[in-house]
């Protein structure tokens, strides 16, 4: 990054630009930014003395030396337009990441699903062994009040999102890949192409560093196969794991497993009850993914324990938000017909004999086409799903189908009583007349419904 003194985000308020520009502050970096609305990330960055602008404008940029945008972002924005005509360079959010990855022992976290809170977790684990990362994150550490954090050490872990393309300018030393589903097709089109990019950035790994697949996942096992280099490790329930989950127990405060570790040359080992404050099997194949890479490194047990039993989790990954006649509310950004199943999986495991009640709200109308039958499939652990209009994400598509006809698929699919609602006014009404006795309720989406839930305390009073 030489001698740049000023860079500009566009797109500053998203979560994983936000953390970026914070590292960057820390470093001494004039920056500054934009976004289309205030937030509670553009609020810190501006306590911490970043240059927020509302609104995107041409004039924002002036001063900046290099431009950095999200891949929210269209190339005809006014300060993207206005920095290419002044050759001023622009790069991707994941390149810059590279550049601050590129002179410390980088861990990258990938995979469809489950990475924010893997990332999430490493960091715990390195924080009990006395290390001091760097910290990039795409969801808010609780523990942190924050998605990032400038370390002193040589160590940075970093979330690799994967939806468009650009995690393969992340040269990491260690990562791991959760999965691969089918996902952000409206970049890929094919899951060939999806499958590609995960195999390059696999192969980036140096020879003194390694990946950790997870062995469970499908597309993951047809990756395994293509890798050139064979410098991974395996992790999961899998019995031909490296990692093997054995003796799993969940209960509402915290599942418990112990793990079976089987490596080329190395006598075999049994590390008995891992203790973790989250629920359900992809959580325990995420704290495991942490592990593993944790012991590999040469990380203390003591340490590893710790730091998982102590995990203060991540903001709007199944967070108890409030209570309303005795019926404890959740929030959860499970946006995807796998991850509701994966939520309502560890929900029904632990709250057997309790009604799940799932308040939806589907997120980008392309993801809703491409995905509209394995949608009505997702809620067979729910017994009432309550359902918003699509949130949009600024998506001018037609969706093709009747959503009427969309819920009446999703009461026939998943063998559940549905209720349709406009907005967070009707949301509240309905809670007051209908959510009382032995019930949990779950809040899900990736758009305004978490900010809706939050506000549910206030309309129910």
């Amino acid at each position: 990054m030489g001698q740049i003194q000023r860079m500009h985000f566009v797109g500053i308020g998203g979560i994983g630009m936000s953390g970026i520009a914070e590292v960057l502050l820390n470093q001494g970096y004039l920056i500054s930014g934009s976004d289309l609305r205030e937030g509670t990330a553009t609020t810190r960055l501006k306590r911490l003395g970043a240059k927020i602008h509302i609104g995107h404008r041409a004039t924002n940029i002036e001063g900046a030396e290099v431009i950095v945008v999200s891949s929210a972002i269209d190339r005809t924005n006014p300060e993207i337009s206005s920095a290419l005509k002044a050759r001023i360079p622009v790069i991707p959010r994941a390149q810059m990441l590279a550049e601050l990855m590129r002179f410390k022992f980088g861990i990258a976290g990938s995979g469809t699903h489950g990475k924010t809170t893997t990332t999430s977790l490493i960091s715990r684990i390195l924080y009990e062994a006395k290390l001091d990362p760097t910290i990039i994150n795409g969801g808010v550490i609780n523990s942190l009040k924050s998605s990032a954090k400038l370390g002193k050490s040589d160590w940075s872990i970093l979330e690799a999102d994967e939806s468009d393309g650009s995690f393969v300018f992340i040269p990491p030393t260690y990562s791991i890949i959760t999965n691969i589903d089918r996902e952000h097709m409206d970049y890929y089109g094919t899951m060939d192409k999806l499958n590609k990019y995960f195999e390059n950035f696999v192969n980036k790994v140096p020879s003194f560093g390694k990946s950790f697949i997870c062995l469970d996942d499908k597309n993951n096992k047809n990756l395994i196969k293509n890798i050139k280099n064979k410098n991974f490790y395996t992790y999961g329930l899998d019995k031909k794991s490296n990692f093997c989950i054995k003796n799993i127990k969940q209960l509402k405060e915290f599942s418990e497993f112990d793990l079976n570790i089987k490596l080329p040359n190395k006598k075999n080992q049994i590390i008995k009850k891992f203790k973790i404050p989250l629920l359900g099997n992809h959580n325990i194949k995420n704290s495991v993914a942490a592990a593993a890479l944790a012991l590999t490194v040469g990380l203390p047990i003591n340490n590893i324990k710790k730091g998982l039993k102590n995990f203060k989790g991540v903001q709007r990954r199944f967070n108890k938000i409030f209570n309303f006649n005795n019926v404890d509310f959740y929030d959860d950004y499970a946006h995807h017909p796998t991850e509701i199943k994966e939520v309502l999986d560890g929900v029904k495991n632990v709250y057997k004999d309790y009604e799940k009640i799932c308040i939806f709200q589907p997120h980008r109308i392309s993801r809703l086409k491409d995905l509209k039958k394995e949608f009505t499939f997702a809620f067979k652990n729910a017994d009432k799903v309550i359902l918003f209009p699509i949130y949009t994400a600024g998506e001018k598509l037609k969706l093709g189908f009747s959503y009427i006809n969309f819920a009446k698929e999703i009461i026939k699919n998943s063998r559940v009583q549905l209720f349709l609602v406009d907005d967070r006014f009707q949301l509240a009404k309905f809670i007051k007349a209908n959510i009382y006795g032995k019930k949990i309720v779950i809040g899900m989406g990736a758009g305004t419904i978490s900010s809706w839930m939050r506000e549910l305390p206030k309309l129910l009073s």
